[in-house]
Order: structure tokens, then C-alpha cells, then sequence
């Protein structure tokens, strides 16, 4: 078990809780002074500062936020770890703004959050997509051999970016992806959002400890922090200065500061019995998931992810009315549970009893029944590059007056916020009728 380091105590939680006590008159920001219009919130309202003196910056930190961050370094055991406020988006932009400094070409795989695509913007990258081999763009494989020709094809500096676990759970081959980016002197970043957790599982899964040079993990997603609460992690120390330059090109001078004591909570937990509890809902989601699987077909291999197919939307109403759960996601194809190391092992005994239930009847049999996408086949003819697109000026159609008109900003929801079309591409009646499909009522284009 990995043990928390001689010097490591919650320093972040420490400060708040004794500024809260102190009675210290607040004259600086924030402007609720401690003080919560809401009753049951006074006790976050309290905690709820800005960087006053003894709280550290985060992104020039030299107390107790740096002490905060290299602990979570050394738990994840990387070159550096720095914390987000932002989430996940705020270390996909400093990550890309990394790659843009070192002039490098961009080789993506299709299926990112739209976070990737409006960091491309703002950053004006232009960017090579990998299509999937198999899968759809929400959850898709990839042939590695299709990145590695995609090297071959750059004579400047690249990189790959893919997205893993994603949101159907599906992992990519960091291990193998990370040896075709050492064979061609390429960075390999990896938006792992949604696997914080996977360094400590039994096997770990981590895209660093499996060779990527550059990860984000958001840990509200799958670990006990605040919404919002990120790591960006650095495989290489000397990387890490720059990177948190970038961090601070975009991220808000006035990060929560109550997210930062989660991140620093969680770091403490990951240290202690967290690992424990991570592999033993591990254990708890094999054996669920084994379950299920004589009933449906199940999908993805990370184990915080249960994606079942089935008519997720239908599901997702049956779950939500008669039996008080809420899933992470549903869309014609599939119902996704998002699982976590706080959830009981009687939270997973009830969730396996009630996908067990018998719902077999005709008239559910057919409704619960999932459909299958139509095929995206290839990419759409590419008529400007994605800055000139989302910034130009746009308007909103629907998509039955779409066809043949160039798409602007993407208009995408989250979850899964991964874009049918991306900005700059001619809408083809493919593209549009997968939008359909989704129910996705509306699209930005080119005036």
C-alpha cells in the first residue's frame, strides 16, 4: 500500500479550518465575506476564500499548494502533478498549448470532447483525425498501425491525442501507442478524464506508468472531489515548469479554494484507504458486471464504467422512476452507470438486483431493445480550418436545412460532448441523419 510521505499533512484544510475560526474580518474577495444566503451551505460559504496571504497561488505556488501537489506526484508517482480548479478542460488547454510551443503536428483521434476541439481554437492548431476502426465516435477502436502511418506521413515534430478510458469505458493501447511515439520521436497525450482511478487498481492502468508523456484526470469524476476538481500530470520533471506557465495562461486567477482542499482530501484518501477501496469496487464491479452479462450485452473493460446495450433512454426513465437511480448517461444505444469507490457493496447488490429484474415482458422486451447508429463511413470535405469556422459568423438551423452548409462552433451537448461534425466540414446527409439519431435538433454553420 502506498504510505503517505513523513511531511504530508492537510495543510490546504488546516489553513481553511483555522481562518474559518479565527474570526478574522474579511476585507477581501469573495464578497459573501463567509457568510451563506442558504442555511445549509454556511459551512462551504465559510470555507470559500481567495489566495489571501498564507493560502498560497496555485499557479505560483511555494507553500502549501506545492507541498499539496508534489504529494499527489509522488501518490501518482509522475514527474509532476499540478491541480485544476477548471477541470479537465484547463489540462487539455495547457497541454495543448505545450505542443504548440514546441511547433509540434497534431494527430487526434476522432473521438474527443468538444474541451479538445475548443482548445484547437483558441490556440489556432490545426489538427490530423485518426478515424476509428470499429465502434462509433462516442466510443471507438482504434488500429495502431493507422497512427503510425500517420507519423510516417509528418516530417516535422507530432503528437497523438486520444481519449481513454471513453465514455462507453473503452480503453485504448496507451502501452502501444507510447512505443510508436518513442520509434518516431512523437509526444503521446492522453485525456483520461475518466480514469483517475486507474492508477490504483490492480493492475495499473494509468497512461503514465503506460509511457504517456502528458495526461489529465479529472477526480471528480470517478474519485471523491469537488465537481471541477482535476490533475494534470507530467511523466517528465522538466516539463513541468512550462506546463504550469500554460495553466496559468488559462486558468482563473481566483481558483475555488474549496475544490483545492477536495483535491487535497482525495490526495490524503488515494494515500491511505483509498487504494483499498478502489480495488475492492473493482472487485465489486467483476462480479457485477459478470452477472449481467448472462442478461445483456456488456461493454468497455474499465471497471468504473458499466455500459450496458440496451435502449438506454428508455432505461434510464424506468431506473429513475420506480427505483430512485439516476445514471451518468442514455442514448438510443446504450444506458451508462458510472460506478465509484463509494459506492457499497449493498449499492452494488441493489443495483444487480434491479438490472436483474424481470423485465422481459413483451412490450418492454421491444421498447428496452437498443439500436444501432447510422455509419459515419469517413470524414466530410474540410472547406476551412476550425478557427476560421468557430469564431466566424454563424447561425443556428435545424438540421433538415443543414445539408451542404459549412459546420461553425460545435453545438454538441455534454454528456458525451463528443461533436458529429467538427468546425470547418461541410454537412453531408451521413453526418446529418446520425444527428437525428441523437436527437440533436439544431447546428451552427457559416453564414
Amino acid at each position: 500500500m502506498q504510505k503517505l510521505s513523513q511531511n504530508f499533512q492537510k495543510n490546504v484544510t488546516s489553513f481553511l479550518e483555522n481562518y474559518q475560526n479565527s474570526h478574522v474580518l474579511r476585507l477581501h474577495m469573495p464578497g459573501h465575506k463567509g457568510q451563506a444566503l442558504i442555511p445549509s451551505l454556511a459551512g462551504a460559504y465559510a470555507w470559500d476564500i481567495t489566495e489571501i496571504h498564507g493560502a498560497d497561488s496555485l499557479f505560483e505556488a511555494d507553500g502549501i499548494l506545492k507541498s499539496a501537489q508534489q504529494e499527489t506526484a509522488r501518490i501518482y508517482q509522475t514527474g509532476a502533478t499540478f491541480w485544476s480548479a477548471g477541470g479537465s478542460t484547463l489540462c487539455i488547454q495547457a497541454m495543448l498549448a505545450q505542443m504548440k510551443a514546441e511547433r509540434r503536428t497534431m494527430l487526434a483521434a476522432r473521438t474527443v470532447h468538444r474541451a479538445f476541439l475548443n482548445s484547437c481554437v483558441l490556440l489556432d492548431l490545426p489538427v490530423r483525425w485518426i478515424f476509428p476502426c470499429s465502434g462509433s465516435l462516442i466510443g471507438g477502436f482504434y488500429d495502431l498501425s493507422d497512427f503510425e502511418h500517420a507519423l510516417q506521413e509528418v516530417s516535422e515534430p507530432a503528437c497523438i491525442y486520444v481519449t481513454s478510458p471513453d465514455y462507453l469505458g473503452n480503453l485504448q493501447d496507451i502501452a502501444g501507442l507510447s512505443r510508436i511515439c518513442r520509434k518516431y520521436d512523437a509526444r503521446l497525450l492522453v485525456d483520461n478524464a475518466h480514469g483517475a482511478h486507474s492508477a490504483f487498481l490492480r493492475e495499473n492502468q494509468h497512461p503514465i506508468a503506460n509511457g504517456a508523456d502528458f495526461c489529465c484526470d479529472s477526480a471528480h469524476k470517478t474519485l471523491p472531489a469537488l465537481t471541477g476538481g482535476a490533475f494534470l500530470h507530467v511523466r517528465n520533471a522538466e516539463d513541468a515548469g512550462k506546463i504550469q506557465s500554460h495553466m496559468q495562461m488559462f486558468g482563473s486567477t481566483s481558483p475555488s479554494y474549496l475544490i483545492m482542499q477536495s483535491l487535497e482530501s482525495c490526495t490524503h484518501w488515494l494515500a491511505g484507504q483509498g487504494r483499498e477501496a478502489i480495488r475492492q469496487c473493482e472487485e465489486f464491479a467483476k462480479q457485477c458486471k459478470k452477472r449481467l452479462s448472462e442478461k445483456y450485452e456488456v461493454i468497455g473493460t474499465d471497471p468504473m464504467h458499466l455500459t450496458i446495450r440496451v435502449n438506454g433512454l428508455e432505461f434510464a426513465r424506468i431506473l429513475r422512476e420506480n427505483y430512485q437511480m439516476e445514471c451518468e448517461y442514455a442514448d438510443k444505444t446504450c444506458l451508462v452507470l458510472l460506478l465509484s469507490p463509494m459506492l457499497t457493496q449493498q449499492d452494488f447488490d441493489q443495483l444487480t438486483a434491479v438490472l436483474l429484474d424481470d423485465l422481459d415482458n413483451p412490450d418492454s422486451r421491444e421498447s428496452l431493445r437498443a439500436q444501432n447508429p447510422p455509419e459515419l463511413s469517413g470524414f466530410a470535405e474540410f472547406v476551412c480550418d476550425l478557427r476560421t469556422a468557430a469564431l466566424s459568423d454563424w447561425e443556428i438551423l435545424a438540421p433538415e436545412q443543414a445539408e451542404g452548409r459549412i459546420c461553425a462552433t460545435v453545438q454538441v451537448p455534454c454528456p458525451p460532448a463528443v461533436p458529429i461534425v467538427l468546425s470547418g466540414e461541410r454537412i453531408t446527409k451521413e453526418s446529418l441523419q446520425l444527428m437525428r439519431f441523437y436527437d440533436l435538433d439544431r447546428i451552427a454553420v457559416m453564414k
